[in-house]
């Protein structure tokens, strides 16, 4: 964890950044999301030998942007097509970044957007991000999942008898 830590302490320390610890996301907060694709995405990148510092960076910027909370659901939706590109330009406007980065960053929610990974280390970090969002829902609709699975078991049980 500290050499991560090392890696991604400028923007841990980003004035900017640090706002989306207060933006809601999957349940949790944003800064909760980027971390977990961020420290997921570098271990792995790490151990399969791919340029796991650029992913570490990459990912705890590829949802860096800002909406207003009180969005609707239509907005909601088109955001997933467009929040790729509005991550870009803010972290532009406050990091430097190298061609690796700005596609991982762009192209995270391949295929659902429109941008296509050019790079192993873009794929890693799509995928890393859909895991770890399905997880985040998971534990957001626990409770729902736990009546529905236990109700699910009861009527199982019901027509075995």
């Amino acid at each position: 964890m500290e050499e991560f830590s090392k890696l991604t302490e400028d923007i841990l320390n980003n004035k900017e950044f640090k706002k989306v610890k207060y933006i809601e996301h999957h349940g949790s907060t944003r800064y909760d999301h980027l971390m977990r694709v961020s420290y997921n995405s570098y271990k792995i990148a790490k151990f399969l030998h791919f340029r796991y510092k650029e992913v570490a960076r990459a990912a705890l910027l590829h949802d860096f942007f800002f909406s207003d909370e009180f969005r609707t659901q239509k907005d909601k939706f088109i955001s997933t097509f467009t929040h790729p590109k509005l991550a870009l330009e803010n972290s532009m406007k406050n990091f430097e970044l190298n061609d690796l980065e700005k596609n991982i960053i762009i192209s995270h929610m391949f295929p659902i957007s429109f941008y296509i990974p050019k790079y192993k280390e873009s794929l890693l970090v799509g995928f890393v991000d859909k895991v770890v969002a399905t997880y985040e829902f998971a534990l957001k609709f626990k409770s729902k999942l736990k009546y529905a699975v236990n109700f699910a078991s009861l009527l199982i049980i019901g027509i075995i008898k």
